[in-house]
């Protein structure tokens, strides 16, 4: 990450903080990517959301309290009047997690069982947009040719419609939306669940869709651990026969999101476009062992 980038998240983080009545001095970056973490050392955490996403804020901190109120294992936030709004953008405020470790398949498979099975909640959730930022991210993206640009549009186009006329599958119920390791912590009194910007109504299979591309598109998950993910879950998202479609998506969405770091991250660069040939066919076929970004 770049010192400009760093330093015009801090001057944001410095906006909110003031606007929420505490202050930014000491504070430390955890991650600066979709969204921008910061640690306080008064021991909070906080969430700057990008320019525009002041609903997906919002939603989170309804949707934790929500949790909260069914006993299901989440990251609180704090008792602050939130979102808090400055400098065009929209941030939240949490309760900084003791020592933890980024959850594993078989710690989240449980977890995501929990959160399916609650009823829906009286308050509006919205329904899943799978497609979201996608087109917003190959219109900015540097690191994309004119070529390439094309061809990732009309993949876009084509699953639209694809994600259209789903297979019936399992009764849609409230998702996290992106559920993966890192969205999932474990302290020493056990694990639970991160991050619910994109938490909504869905297809469950979403949720499971994430791990299985793990083991697909990845390859970080061995056929051993996938297995056990689904037995602990008590589904295989991978025999219905709309998977192909939702770890298309999920796919499109990883190319993108590097993309969109690429523009940040020289280092980068080079994934992003890996990950393209792969999508398009040039790189033989999965695992693709696709690394990290962000």
């Amino acid at each position: 990450m770049t010192a400009a980038r760093t330093e015009e998240s801090f001057a944001v983080l410095q906006d909110v903080t003031a606007a929420a009545g505490l202050s930014a001095e000491g504070a430390e970056p955890i991650r600066l990517a979709e969204n921008d973490l910061w640690r306080l050392p008064t021991g909070v955490v906080v969430r700057i959301a990008r320019a525009g996403q002041d609903e997906a804020a919002a939603r989170e901190v309804v949707v934790a309290r929500w949790l909260a109120e069914n006993d299901v294992p989440a990251v609180r936030p704090t008792q602050v009047d939130q979102p808090v709004y400055a400098g065009g953008r929209a941030a939240t405020f949490w309760e900084l997690l003791p020592p933890h470790r980024h959850g594993t398949e078989a710690d989240l498979a449980p977890l995501l069982r929990q959160m399916h099975r609650l009823p829906k909640p009286t308050f509006p959730m919205g329904r899943l947009q799978p497609f979201v930022r996608i087109a917003e991210r190959l219109a900015a993206a540097r690191s994309a040719n004119d070529d390439d640009r094309k061809w990732l549009l009309d993949r876009l186009d084509e699953l639209k419609q694809q994600w259209g006329s789903l297979p019936a599958g399992l009764a849609h119920c409230v998702i996290h939306g992106d559920a993966w390791g890192g969205n999932c912590a474990v302290t020493a009194e056990g694990a639970l669940l991160l991050d619910f910007e994109r938490t909504s109504i869905g297809p469950p299979e979403w949720d499971l869709t994430s791990t299985a591309v793990a083991f697909d598109t990845f390859g970080t998950l061995s056929a051993t651990e996938y297995a056990a993910y689904c037995e602990q879950y008590g589904h295989d998202v991978r025999q219905w026969a709309g998977y192909a479609t939702l770890r298309g998506i999920r796919e499109l969405r990883l190319v993108t999101f590097a993309l969109q770091i690429a523009d940040h991250d020289d280092g980068a660069v080079e994934q992003a476009r890996y990950r393209i040939e792969c999508v398009r066919g040039l790189r033989g076929p999965r695992p693709w062992r696709w690394e990290a970004v962000g």
